[in-house]
C-alpha cells in the first residue's frame, strides 16, 4: 500500500477532513497528516516517512492488538490514550490495517455523533 492509496481510503470513509495541525508546535511536525471525522482525530501518519499509521482504538482492542502483533506499539506521543501505532510491512496485512483504520473512524464517529445528538435535544 502506498501513501496515496491510504490517504484516498481514509477520505473515502465519509465526512472526513485532513489537516496538518501540529506544525504550529514545532516545524518537525509539519509532515504529520491527521484525518478527522466530526472534527475529532481518528488516524494520522507522517507524510515524509510513511512507515506506520497511528489509529484510535478501544481499551479492549488495544490490549488484544499488543498481545497478537509485533507490528503494534504505543504511539510516539505517550499521552495518546487508546491509540496504537501500526508498522507497515510487519505482521499485519494491509487489509487488516484498513480494517483497523475503519474501526478507528467508527469509534470516533459513534462517540461524537451521540454527543452531538444529545446536545441537540
Amino acid at each position: 500500500m502506498d501513501i496515496e492509496q491510504f490517504r484516498e481510503y481514509c477520505l473515502s470513509l465519509g465526512e472526513v477532513t485532513e489537516k496538518t495541525p501540529f506544525g504550529k508546535f514545532a516545524p518537525r511536525f509539519d509532515s504529520l497528516l491527521v484525518f478527522y471525522v466530526l472534527d475529532h482525530m481518528f488516524c494520522m501518519f507522517d507524510m515524509d516517512y510513511f512507515t506506520s499509521v497511528t489509529v484510535r482504538t478501544t481499551p479492549e482492542e488495544e490490549t488484544e492488538l499488543y498481545l497478537n502483533y509485533r507490528s503494534v506499539s504505543r504511539p510516539v506521543n505517550r499521552a495518546m490514550k487508546y491509540w496504537v501505532q501500526i508498522d507497515f510491512n510487519g505482521d499485519i496485512s494491509d487489509e487488516k490495517i484498513l480494517s483497523l483504520t475503519r474501526r478507528a473512524y467508527e469509534i470516533i464517529k459513534d462517540k461524537y455523533s451521540k454527543k452531538k445528538n444529545s446536545l441537540n435535544k
